[in-house]
């Protein structure tokens, strides 16, 4: 019980949750999601934290930088399900269109140079 209520409260913010439906596309790193979201650096590490202890999100370090991707095979079949949940049910959502679009401009920028605004 205590992990599926984890799980609810970290989709129960829309900013999380359209973290999750670009992380659909791969790998970011924390300033790119600071940048997509407009959040303050503190803000997307309290959201990332939320995430990544209800298991949707894993993160690495390299070197200075923190990645964060989906969660993956090896997370709970809940977790797995939670996940394709939300991209079935807002992939056609507007909001995540336009977010998708947004974020396909993110990417165009240096990481390096995102990183270091």
């Amino acid at each position: 019980m205590h992990e599926f209520m984890t799980v609810i409260k970290a989709l129960a913010d829309e900013n999380r949750v359209r973290t999750l439906m670009v992380l659909q596309n791969g790998e970011l790193c924390v300033c790119q999601i600071i940048e997509f979201l407009g959040l303050a650096p503190s803000t997307v590490s309290k959201h990332m934290s939320i995430l990544k202890q209800a298991m949707l999100v894993e993160s690495r370090k390299d070197g200075r930088w923190v990645y964060y991707r989906l969660a993956g095979d090896e997370a709970p079949t809940e977790v797995r399900d939670a996940i394709a949940w939300v991209y079935k049910s807002l992939k056609k959502d507007p909001k995540i269109l336009k977010d998708t679009k947004c974020l396909k401009e993110i990417l165009k920028l240096d990481p390096e140079k995102l990183c270091k605004r």
